[in-house]
């Protein structure tokens, strides 16, 4: 019988079948391990014309011809010749959790490598290296990292689409019969084509995703049997990839896991690198951006610092605007010099302020970009990513520096070490504002691929100079989320729209794939600055707590009942966030007729924030049916706490009253079979509930 290599463990492995020639089989992914049987050793008859040789359709990374239709996972040449790969010899190397399969094509003189790894969260992810063993150039042009399978029949595919300020939109479609296909090639991760996927089937559900940055390729082909392989990769420009003589092609990692859960604690366990080894409480966020834009006034940024501090705010984060002569968004990107106009003294008078006050400092920084008026553009104007003959596109009046020169990614480390060597800085906010549109290198050919890769080498070696700072990716908002830049950083900044309406989907839509820690989201003025929208600090501020909670605003411009309400509700996360934070506490419900539900459960403790967003259709809402994950701790509960203390109810009962008050004591399971009878809550409010173990109750847990 053939020989098996299962990856993963439990009810979600990987099981797959090594033949004498070809790529491995996939006998079956997403559930329990299969053991050896003849059954895997018969071959497979198709139709009157078809291949007198059985060729399985579902394997890992097809390589097309020789008897495969269907789409090709892997394709290049060599000249035009050794078009056709055919890999055999395989080989099985083990250690720990991690599994390598080894094989090789003598034809077309190519090795590859398929790294496959079990992870303890219950992921398993898998990744390609594709060696030139030939004397002559290969012409790589495409190289998944991983092939997953899904099952026949009806299958339903949720992806997330949108734009800047509306980032994580779900999108729910049902699988045809033809090829699904979805590419971006904006050179980041991008608003609007997420490398991310859930798919989702009577028999299965599985989610799928690419820790990687730049241009990506998802493409879901139907095989002659029905079933489907789900394909996720790097996406490459014509000539883009050219492997010399025993040079290799190394693919991002791919992730396959069956839940939300699973993931989160991927990111929480093995993906992110905290200072220290740990992540510590996440601290509450005033960022200056919308406060202030480009106009820093010292005297007012540290009264803005003072301000904050007795808010109970722990990070001041100085925004766009401290370096070079930054009065607007025309100048001065690449000029990493502090502003000797806007700081005499340069910027240690406020950071030594700040960091008076017993809070971080944090400072931004878009070192990927270049304004054309600047003195850097001036001296280097061949430092940018451009094409012979083509026109300088600018976008934010910017153009995009060719970080895989090494001395262009010299000179942007030795800009960001001065300033966070000479400062005590805590935390940069990595900002990247614009897509790239004609990333052409010296040798005039592609550089999408080599960019990203440069940006991730400059990162981990400022993480590697200052590893007690802290990253956060910031791309237009949320342009750059993804495993590959959560690998080096420990915060999003999930969208630059920061009205709470819409940060209601696309929140929900993030949170899928990331834990609710990780997403920056912040009390923004009102009206908000994106939208115009006046929504009350209540609403604004029950939307954001869950998350890594921050403020957007001036502080010196809000009035004394905002201040003392927002003391409230930064105490209010304080004193939740390691519950809100916690490994497997946290739960969200998929909205019905425009109410949101999301929270967190211990046995101790349960938070519920309900958001209306807009008017219901209903007469009134359904009964709130608390998660079965939830309702597993049982017992008595009474509601302990409710905000806002007077929240927008359109009409409430004697009996709900009663239940927000704490009066009526629960049975926890009930409130998941019949659930909780809240009040119907005006569009564009919200409340918390906090709920726990009624007294006297020894029931539960």
């Amino acid at each position: 019988m053939s020989e098996i290599v299962t990856i993963g463990e439990g009810d979600f492995t990987l099981c797959l079948r090594l033949p004498e020639r070809g790529m491995p089989e996939i006998l079956s992914f997403g559930g329990p391990a299969v053991t050896p049987d003849p059954l895997f050793d018969i071959d497979r008859s198709s139709r009157i014309n078809g291949m007198d040789v059985a060729v399985p359709s579902t394997v890992l990374l097809p390589t097309g011809g020789m008897g495969f239709f269907g789409w090709p996972a892997i394709a290049g040449h060599r000249g035009g010749r050794d078009f056709v790969a055919q890999f055999d010899g395989w080989m099985v190397e083990r250690s720990g959790n991690r599994t390598v399969l080894n094989g090789t094509d003598a034809v077309a003189r190519l090795a590859i490598a398929i790294t496959l790894t079990a992870h303890a969260s219950g992921l398993i992810s898998m990744a390609t290296r594709l060696t030139n063993r030939g004397d002559a150039a290969y012409q790589l042009d495409r190289c998944m990292a991983a092939t997953f399978l899904a099952p026949a029949g009806d299958v339903q595919l949720m992806s997330f689409t949108g734009i800047w300020g509306r980032e994580f939109q779900t999108r729910r479609e049902l699988l045809g019969n033809g090829i699904w296909s979805q590419e971006s090639r904006r050179g980041r991760t991008s608003h609007d084509r997420f490398p991310m996927l859930f798919i989702e089937s009577e028999s299965q559900v599985f989610g799928v995703t690419l820790g990687w940055s730049g241009n990506h390729q998802m493409v879901i082909d139907r095989t002659d049997d029905g079933r489907r392989l789900v394909h996720l990769g790097e996406l490459f420009e014509p000539g883009e990839i050219t492997l010399a003589p025993d040079e290799s092609y190394e693919s991002p990692v791919a992730y396959a896991g069956a839940d939300t859960e699973d993931f989160h604690a991927f990111v929480r366990e093995e993906l992110t690198q905290w200072p220290g080894g740990k992540m510590s409480p996440r601290p509450v966020t005033l960022n200056t951006w919308e406060g202030n834009y480009f106009d820093h006034q010292m005297v007012s940024l540290k009264a803005q610092a003072s301000a904050a501090a007795e808010l109970g705010i722990e990070r001041f984060v100085l925004d766009d605007g401290w370096f070079g002569k930054r009065d607007d968004d025309t100048t001065s990107l690449g000029d990493w010099d502090i502003d000797a106009r806007k700081y005499p003294d340069g910027l240690k008078p406020l950071v030594d302020h700040v960091t008076g006050l017993g809070m971080q400092f944090g400072i931004w920084f878009e070192p990927e970009m270049v304004n054309a008026v600047s003195e850097l553009y001036r001296a280097h104007p061949d430092w940018v990513l451009q094409i012979d003959g083509r026109p300088l596109l600018e976008s934010r009046n910017q153009l995009v520096l060719d970080l895989t020169r090494q001395e262009v990614s010299d000179h942007l480390f030795a800009k960001i070490d001065a300033v966070l060597a000479d400062h005590a800085v805590s935390y940069v906010k990595w900002d990247m504002n614009r897509d790239l549109t004609h990333p052409g290198g010296r040798d005039g050919k592609a550089k999408f691929a080599a960019q990203t890769r440069a940006v991730y080498a400059l990162m981990d070696r400022v993480r590697a100079a200052h590893p007690d700072v802290e990253i956060e990716s910031c791309a237009s908002g949320g342009g750059r989320i993804d495993y590959g830049v959560l690998a080096r950083t420990q915060r999003v900044w999930t969208s630059d729209c920061t009205d709470a309406l819409e940060r209601l989907e696309i929140q929900r839509g993030a949170s899928v794939f990331v834990p609710p820690e990780i997403l920056g989201s912040h009390i923004s003025a009102i009206p908000n600055h994106q939208t115009g929208r006046r929504h009350t600090l209540a609403f604004r501020a029950l939307v954001a707590l869950a998350y890594h909670f921050g403020v957007e605003l001036n502080p010196l411009e809000l009035m004394d009942g905002e201040r003392e309400e927002l003391t409230v509700y930064i105490e209010t996360h304080k004193r939740l966030r390691g519950l809100l934070h916690a490994p497997g506490a946290a739960f969200r419900l998929d909205p019905v007729d425009g109410r949101y539900v999301w929270g967190a459960a211990s046995a101790e403790k349960i938070v519920v924030i309900v958001a209306q967003g807009p008017q219901m259709v209903g007469e009134q809402p359904a009964p709130l049916k608390l998660p079965d994950h939830v309702t597993q701790f049982g017992g008595k509960w009474t509601v302990t706490n409710l905000l806002p203390a007077k929240p927008q109810f359109i009409r409430i009962s004697e009996g709900q009253t009663k239940l927000l008050a704490g009066e009526i004591g629960f049975d926890l399971a009930n409130a998941g079979l019949a659930g909780l009878p809240l009040p119907m809550l005006r569009p564009e409010s919200a409340i918390l509930l906090e709920l726990e173990p009624a007294k006297g109750d020894k029931t539960h847990g």
